[in-house]
């Protein structure tokens, strides 16, 4: 099987820091992405801006191999949006890779060659076969000496339901309902929410990123009113460690939120677990909590509670996955969000990530199942681990070379945030972070 590439799942951040880590090591990689281009998850929100600087978004592999083609490192202090991050790092780096690098290659399936999941003889003798549909329908079979799904988990967000579940109505309301950040620059997207009632529904960084845009519009539009629902029984400690935090723009945000709450241009709702999503004659929405309230004349909804990982192509692989947070059982304790912030997250690496399935590894976000402690730093971690695994440099892999905070309010490069409303401590690393100097006026900003 030597002969064969390990094939990386997902063209993001994570998985082609994951290439350039298996060059270094000798491995010819195969990044199979469904989208268009590199980064499609984070062209999705472009039009925001990180709260890490460049020194800590560039993955140590790819800066190196970056760098033998003339490539300019970005301004290590400057704070990429989005759109740079793609454009400036993640587009030249696969570009780079050549074509060890697939688009518009879906993934729907991952085995080993001749055996399903419960065929125990010569399985690990076997390589896996990774089933591909491309953008025209057709289907291919890609072999494969070891697997690294780094697809992430932004196509799977968390439904606006209290449960888990979508709410009832939900699906049918979902054209007054989107499950990212809104884009106020494009002058479409922001004649969608002015003058109107929105609801976010959060309390994440991601809400909080959505609420200070929106309360911007608010003071420039007549009309706008913006409800801001949790299921939490009170705000607590939503708004995050203001002038403490490491993360200076993480905490400014925060800050922001609080003010645009106190001025009253937000009417905060608590306690709220949304069962039901009715729609009216006129087609506006009434969220139902499973305790009766009620939230009427609801025109647009903006749900940011997260996300999960997608597992339902994976199921002829054995993973052994923790029952509360789906990630690998020996991570589970590193991340649980009922203790641990990311600034308490050990780095770890191929040990803490492995499954009974010989060299098959979720890495990255997907890795982390439902905790939203993420920083793009441990992922490089991860990767760096798991291809020094695959080489048998055992002892590499087990070495730490990366070093967190140690405080509840850390410092680190991150990708998503989202903690449930019902976590005992909220995950403090990953959100991007809005323009917000220039929300009162739509920018060039492409559309989400």
């Amino acid at each position: 099987m030597n002969e064969l590439p390990v094939v990386v799942i997902g063209a993001g951040p994570v998985g082609l820091a994951a290439a350039a880590e298996l060059v270094e090591r000798g491995f010819e990689p195969l990044v199979l992405e469904r989208g268009a281009h590199a980064g499609a998850g984070v062209a999705a929100w472009n039009h925001v801006r990180l709260f890490s600087p460049w020194s800590e978004l560039v993955a140590p592999a790819a800066g190196r191999l970056l760098e033998t083609t003339g490539w300019t490192r970005p301004d290590g202090e400057a704070y990429p949006t989005g759109s740079d991050w793609a454009e400036l790092y993640l587009g030249p780096l696969a570009k780079t890779l050549t074509d060890r690098v697939r688009f518009d290659a879906e993934v729907t399936g991952v085995a080993r060659r001749g055996r399903d999941r419960v065929v125990d003889s010569g399985r690990d003798d076997e390589p896996f076969t990774v089933h591909v549909r491309s953008a025209d329908g057709s289907e291919e079979r890609v072999a494969a000496r070891a697997v690294i799904d780094a697809s992430g988990t932004w196509t799977t967000p968390n439904p606006l339901g209290g449960e888990g579940l979508p709410a009832i109505g939900e699906r049918q309301a979902a054209d007054r309902i989107l499950y990212r950040v809104p884009d106020l620059g494009d002058e479409t997207i922001r004649t969608r929410y002015a003058g109107k009632h929105v609801v976010v529904a959060g309390s994440g960084h991601s809400a909080l990123t959505a609420l200070v845009a929106l309360s911007g519009l608010a003071r420039d539009s007549t009309g706008t009113r913006i409800s801001w629902v949790l299921r939490r029984g009170s705000v607590g400690n939503t708004f995050g460690g203001g002038d403490a935090d490491q993360l200076p723009a993480r905490g400014a945000l925060g800050l922001r939120a609080q003010e645009a709450v106190d001025s009253g241009l937000i009417t905060v709702v608590t306690g709220f677990r949304t069962e039901a999503v009715e729609r009216d004659d006129n087609g506006r929405l009434t969220l139902i909590s499973s305790a009766g309230q009620r939230v009427d004349q609801v025109d647009e909804v903006v749900t940011l509670s997260g996300f999960r990982p997608d597992l339902t192509w994976l199921s002829e692989i054995r993973l052994d996955l923790d029952p509360t947070l789906q990630a690998p059982v020996r991570l589970a304790p590193l991340i649980d969000p009922n203790v641990h912030s990311c600034g308490t997250v050990y780095p770890h690496g191929a040990k803490e990530l492995a499954h009974p399935e010989k060299d098959f590894y979720l890495a990255g976000m997907k890795s982390y199942g439902r905790a939203p402690t993420f920083l793009a730093m441990t992922g490089y971690e991860q990767v760096r681990s798991i291809a020094a695994e695959l080489a048998g440099d055992h002892e590499a892999a087990a070495r730490v070379e990366l070093r967190m905070a140690e405080t509840g309010v850390c410092g680190g490069a991150g990708l998503f945030d989202e903690p449930s409303d019902d976590a005992a401590v909220g995950g403090c690393c990953a959100t991007p972070e809005p323009e917000v100097l220039t929300l009162s006026a739509p920018s060039a900003a492409a559309a989400t």
